[in-house]
């Protein structure tokens, strides 16, 4: 699909759309935060509100206006120190979005999330039902991370990560991540309009962290590749482009477009497949691979050839081939303990080994989803 059809076709017809903000959009030269640029996104964003769009914002900056607040130089390194300039400068970031969309009589809701949020399926049905309850009030909903008591193991890593694991589960339409660039560039400095691939498009990229932002340009490509994958569209775009975000709701040919995969997840699908992070891997033979792949079945212990990682019953497991390719994701029947002890064999062995009654399958197709398999791809 041209670059012009996925605009004029998919984009404009966007009716639920998640925005990211990065912190170096939101603060100026001096690392002070912006207030007439958080008044501009306003007014952008309440023009596409009355035009019956749902619109959520992920917005950073909450260390970045702590350090302002602070008068500090420099992002802090230590963990503790983060939370706490966080702390801070979330409270100061939240109040001038409230004076942003005051003048346009939108209320603003604050919604501090961690990994472990997504990770757990309640949780991440109660963030899905929490935000469209708040749409449905008229309210615009605000994400950020929750650095105030995020550590290593619960951190996004990037906001950028965040807006796509958040667009995946409220199955928005559209992605808009806004930066300070123009898209992803090509090796002669233009513009990518259209980029079918977003895995492949990484080689492009070179390392361009800043000291006030915590990501560059490779974990928004991860982000593109999650939302795509799930079968939405994902923008790229300069977020000081005047009115950037209405224009390209109204099709205009700005920043580089990501096409999605032709087959669109449901919600559970998207958490099993795009969001909850595995806990184990199952190896499996070119037979099982086939059997998965080709012929839409289920992972039968016999095709089990190795086994890593600690699962508990009911966790997300990645199934590769032997040569390290991901197939799919889904949901153990077994443990990683019962997993080992039962590969290799065939399930009327099962009950023998284990001492009861088991499933027959150790991933059933039904909690599965197929990996997108890339071989090659373009961009253009």
């Amino acid at each position: 699909m041209p670059s012009s059809s996925l605009r004029q076709n998919v984009i404009t017809q966007a009716r639920r759309v998640v925005v990211k903000l990065g912190t170096q959009l939101l603060t100026d030269d001096a690392g002070h935060l912006d207030r007439a640029y958080l008044m501009d996104v306003g007014e952008q964003c309440a023009a596409l509100i009355k035009r019956g769009i749902d619109v959520t914002i992920v917005s950073s900056g909450s260390v970045g206006v702590g350090c302002a607040q602070l008068k500090l130089e420099s992002r802090p390194r230590d963990v503790g120190q983060i939370q706490a300039v966080a702390a801070i400068g979330q409270t100061g970031l939240m109040a001038h979005w409230h004076k942003a969309f005051k003048p346009h009589g939108i209320e603003v809701a604050q919604m501090l999330l961690t990994r472990a949020d997504f990770d757990d399926r309640q949780r991440y049905l109660n963030i899905r039902n929490c935000i469209g309850e708040l749409h449905g009030y008229g309210a615009l909903p605000i994400v950020n991370e929750n650095d105030t008591v995020s550590v290593e193991e619960i951190r996004f890593g990037d906001n950028d990560v965040l807006s796509a694991l958040l667009t995946n589960a409220l199955r928005a339409d559209l992605l808009v991540v806004l930066s300070v660039v123009d898209g992803l560039i090509d090796a002669e400095g233009r513009v990518v309009e259209l980029v079918r691939d977003a895995l492949s498009a990484r080689g492009m990229v070179m390392s361009e962290k800043t000291t006030v932002g915590s990501g560059g340009m490779e974990t928004k490509l991860e982000a593109a590749r999650l939302v795509t994958d799930a079968g939405e569209v994902a923008v790229i775009a300069n977020g000081r482009e005047p009115k950037i975000i209405t224009r390209l709701l109204n099709g205009e040919n700005l920043g580089t477009v990501f096409v999605p995969m032709q087959r669109k997840l449901d919600s559970r699908s998207r958490w099993i497949g795009m969001t909850a992070r595995p806990m184990g891997t199952l190896t499996v033979d070119d037979g099982a691979g086939r059997a998965l792949t080709e012929g839409g079945k289920s992972l039968l212990a016999i095709g089990i050839v190795d086994i890593t990682g600690r699962f508990e019953t009911g966790d997300v497991v990645i199934v590769r081939d032997a040569r390290g390719r991901e197939l799919a994701r889904g949901l153990s029947n077994y443990n990683s303990r019962e997993t080992r002890a039962i590969m290799g064999k065939r399930t009327s062995e099962f009950g023998e080994i284990l001492g009861q009654n088991a499933y027959d399958e150790v991933v059933h197709r039904d909690n599965m989803v197929l990996s997108v398999l890339r071989e090659s791809s373009d961009t253009e």
